[in-house]
């Protein structure tokens, strides 16, 4: 019993410390080669935009002295005031705000049609397998790579037959038939992953084409509508060709407004008011981007490029 006593009393040795592991370096030569990368790929392209932002700052005095990347020594807000709503487009000298206000009335209605058009087809594709279905998605496909210089003439005849040339509407119905086929990819992927168990349930319920469509898909179909809206915002927006050709001279979108602004020929090219210009054009879809970003991948994630 003593001798329990005497090992009890003993005092308890210190456990031996163990060496410290050694703490990873976050700096290895790959992730510094990962960092050198994507600062270089981030400085070659933001240094147009900075150029860009920097020259419409500056009168046109410093821009002669030829420092491209310098700051601007007396910020000016001029050539902003002017590309908006003095600026030569041709034969008119009121800015780009005409081109802006048309785009506006070009890209609303197209965005939304080509959008309802692009859901209802992938809705009908993927849940009411009719007769013919998988040769009507081919077609829709096929036209989402065919180049539009080849169905331009078509097209203009066909829109001048019906007396939509050059017209608001006729701008817009060519915008919504070229965005149904991508849509009709993305919203038939989507519902593709919808499960089948919720449709039938549906059906059983009592619901018809129409009822299960909107009040059941439609709303299920919220993140896709985002990136939907996302492209073809921005596709529209930044149209060129379709917007000279359709559009006629009283719906100008503002791309082709300022192609006129920087080709103007007569007297001193105003490269300040030319920049200003270019930045007000791409301001909204740089802001659609930069605002919605998140739903774009969320709705990327979601099913869009599921097939």
């Amino acid at each position: 019993m003593s001798a329990v006593v005497e090992r009890i009393s003993q005092p308890v040795a210190a456990p031996v410390p163990r060496k410290a592991a050694r703490r990873k370096s976050h700096f290895t030569p790959a992730r510094l080669g990962l960092y050198a990368l994507l600062v270089s790929s981030a400085v070659f392209f933001l240094l147009p935009l900075y150029v860009m932002l920097v020259t419409s700052l500056k009168p046109m005095e410093e821009i002669r002295l030829g420092q491209l990347f310098a700051l601007p020594m007396n910020f000016t807000f001029e050539p902003w005031v002017q590309a908006w709503s003095t600026a030569c487009t041709g034969l008119e000298c009121r800015g780009i705000q005409v081109g802006f206000w048309n785009s506006v009335w070009i890209v609303v209605p197209s965005t939304i049609a080509s959008i309802f058009f692009g859901a209802l087809n992938g809705y009908a594709l993927s849940f009411w397998r009719v007769r013919w279905a998988g040769w009507l998605f081919g077609v829709l496909m096929f036209g989402a790579f065919v180049p539009y210089q080849v169905m331009i003439y078509p097209l203009v005849r066909t829109l001048a037959t019906v007396n939509l040339f050059g017209t608001l509407g006729g701008i817009v119905f060519i915008h919504t038939i070229f965005g149904m086929p991508v849509m009709t990819l993305l919203f038939r992927n989507y519902y593709a992953g919808v499960p089948i168990e919720l449709f039938k349930a549906a059906r059983i319920d009592g619901g018809g084409f129409w009822r299960i469509f909107f009040q059941l898909m439609l709303p299920m179909s919220l993140p896709i509508i985002a990136v939907a809206v996302i492209m073809q915002m921005t596709n529209i927006w930044n149209d060129f060709l379709l917007g000279l050709v359709f559009a006629g001279r009283d719906n100008l979108p503002m791309t082709v407004q300022l192609n006129n602004v920087i080709n103007t020929t007569t007297g001193e090219r105003l490269y300040n008011v030319n920049m200003a210009a270019t930045m007000l054009t791409s301001m909204l879809p740089l802001a659609v981007y930069l605002i919605s970003g998140r739903w774009f991948l969320r709705g990327i994630t979601a099913g869009a490029v599921k097939g």
